[in-house]
């Protein structure tokens, strides 16, 4: 097999960044399952600099295909660190119940906490929109459909896509984030509001156009970046299936499903291993 053909890359970089979203979760659950209330603070900030560690050392590996992962795995780190904990630990440090239907947890307090962040979700977004260094495809297609006129920043020669990379990781999955809880609240929406089944069956055609654009793709790194928003975006449908019970979302329940737990971190391994070895690109996309 031919890895620099496509649509090999393109399959691999999506299968990659999609195993990352149900170990990044396992990730979470382990944490709080083994280190305990106390001590799971302590190890989220390692975690989390776990993730600004990845960034240092990008700043020394000018790989962009190295620089590219070390993005990615930053910005889980860090999301899951010092995000996701900082909203656990305020989340019980001002009592917040769960929301429950028939005994069971269908929302956790901390993810309560989350819809509160749209105010500065929306002010770094409208940031990056008006920021003429920003090359993300969906910001520009908002430029030219309302046709505002910024000028473009010509890229650096040395951009480090470790920051890019981790940056756009995190802000997505927050903006998701926020749109799925507010999708959830019965007050707001609910779970079979026509407005879930938008977000539902949107978020599957958008991930089908992009996973079809991905595909096209050659080269490691470039994928991995298009991949990110790709899987998250695809995601936001396995959630919303997830929440109407068509299937069990294992990576909640880690240690009740160690063995299938255990064979998506083996492929995910295998996978990153076999994209690492293959021909390096130089050539900063």
């Amino acid at each position: 097999m031919n890895l620099k053909s496509k649509p090999f890359i393109g399959i691999m970089a999506f299968i990659i960044v999609l195993f990352t979203m149900p170990l990044g979760h396992a990730m979470m659950i382990l944490m709080q399952l083994f280190l305990g209330e106390t001590n799971q603070y302590i190890g989220a900030t390692i975690v989390g600099l776990f993730g600004f560690a990845a960034l240092l050392i990008s700043l020394k590996d000018k790989n962009d295909t190295h620089r590219t992962f070390l993005g990615l795995f930053a910005g889980i780190f860090m999301w899951t660190g010092f995000v996701e904990f900082s909203f656990v630990f305020f989340a019980e440090h001002l009592s917040i119940m769960p929301i429950l239907e028939n005994g069971e947890v269908v929302t956790k307090p901390e993810y309560l906490l989350l819809p509160s962040t749209i105010g500065l979700n929306i002010s770094i977004i409208i940031y990056f929109l008006l920021n003429g260094q920003t090359r993300c495809n969906f910001f520009r297609w908002i430029r030219r459909l309302f046709r505002m006129n910024i000028p473009s920043v010509p890229d650096a020669k040395t951009k480090n896509y470790a920051v890019v990379t981790a940056m756009e990781t995190i802000l997505i999955m927050w903006s998701f984030y926020i749109v799925l809880m507010l999708a959830y609240d019965k007050t707001i929406f609910g779970d079979h509001h026509p407005f879930t089944y938008t977000v539902f069956f949107g978020a599957l055609l958008w991930s089908l156009y992009l996973i079809i654009r991905l595909m096209k793709i050659t080269k490691i790194a470039p994928a991995i970046r298009y991949a990110i928003p790709t899987v998250i975006i695809f995601w936001n449908a396995v959630e919303i299936l997830g929440r109407w019970d068509f299937f069990k979302e294992i990576w909640v329940e880690p240690t009740n499903y160690i063995l299938e737990m255990g064979l998506i971190f083996g492929a995910f391994t295998g996978l990153l291993i076999l994209l690492l070895l293959s021909p390096k690109n130089k050539k900063v996309e």
